[in-house]
């Protein structure tokens, strides 16, 4: 019974994999063709669109019911990770507009101290909107005489603005976060890293406007600069947009204010190591007790 049920969850992934294999190229040529200017009748238009949001509908159901049955291993099996990151991604985007509307943080507890890199990079993000918008409107004026390309350029441009607004309000409510234990730097939606306070060895204010790819370095640029230089006891694992995978030993990142953003690292590096200067004074004081009656009888 276990067997057949495996066995259906195998198909069930072929079943996904080949309408992924058809939904999209088809997708693209039809877009491609619409943008071209292909006039095509609208019973045959109507007609392919029917089936891709059935073929649709039915991947959606199936991942639904393969998360159900086997988690989201089985789920990790048929969608790559590039593409499960990627739509992850425009998720996270979306919602930081949900919160950047609510005038929520995303993962700042009570306690922590948050400290936000959004402020160099807002204009030149209102000023992309703006010419989006712009063009958003010269489109919609030229391609009034073509209803079908007009809807798609339309829905491309608008999601595009929205987009826009989502990648400025990732910035402005994913803030790095000092708590007691650890240092979580961030990016935006692309990046955040998780560094524990035992493997800073130091900080220190370094303004860079060039940023040349080197082993073991993570640059975390925003407006083309970064403030502040990480350098670590350990490496860190960080984790791409797309998955891919490198050890770090010095992070560059910016911070809008970057001295503030020292100082209370600075200090939460000091109180953490206090007990362990404590306990190393308290070793040296007990031997040297220990050794003080053997100095007293050598002649």
């Amino acid at each position: 019974m276990r067997g057949r049920g495996l066995h259906g969850l195998h198909g069930l992934h072929g079943l996904l994999r080949g309408i992924a294999w058809v939904l999209i190229p088809a997708e693209l040529v039809l877009l491609t063709l619409l943008l071209a200017g292909v006039s095509l009748p609208s019973d045959v238009l109507l007609g392919v669109e029917a089936v891709a949001v059935t073929l649709l509908l039915v991947e959606v159901t199936g991942l639904a019911f393969l998360y159900w049955r086997g988690g989201s291993a089985a789920v990790r099996e048929v969608v790559p990770e590039p593409v499960r990151r990627i739509v992850g991604h425009e998720l996270r985007v979306l919602g930081s507009l949900a919160l950047w509307v609510t005038r929520r943080r995303h993962g700042v507890r009570q306690g922590d101290l948050a400290f936000g890199h959004a402020r160099d990079q807002a204009a030149m993000m209102y000023g992309i909107v703006f010419v989006s918008v712009v063009e958003t409107v010269g489109l919609a004026v030229l391609l009034r005489n073509w209803p079908a390309v007009h809807a798609v350029m339309l829905f491309v441009d608008v999601y595009s603005v929205v987009l826009m607004l989502g990648i400025h309000a990732a910035s402005v409510t994913r803030p790095h976060v000092l708590s007691a234990d650890a240092l979580r730097v961030r990016k935006g939606a692309h990046r955040d890293l998780l560094i524990p306070l035992e493997r800073i060895a130091s900080v220190s204010g370094e303004r860079r406007f060039t940023h040349e790819p080197a082993d073991g370095v993570l640059d975390l640029p925003v407006a083309a600069q970064t403030s502040l230089t990480v350098e670590l006891t350990e490496p860190v694992t960080a984790v791409g947009l797309l998955g891919k995978k490198q050890q770090v030993t010095t992070v560059r990142l910016h911070s809008d204010e970057p001295e503030k953003l020292r100082a209370a690292l600075k200090q939460a590096l000091e109180l953490r190591r206090a007990p362990a200067n404590e306990q190393s004074r308290e070793i040296e004081q007990a031997q040297e007790i220990e050794q003080a009656p053997e100095l007293q009888q050598t002649p």
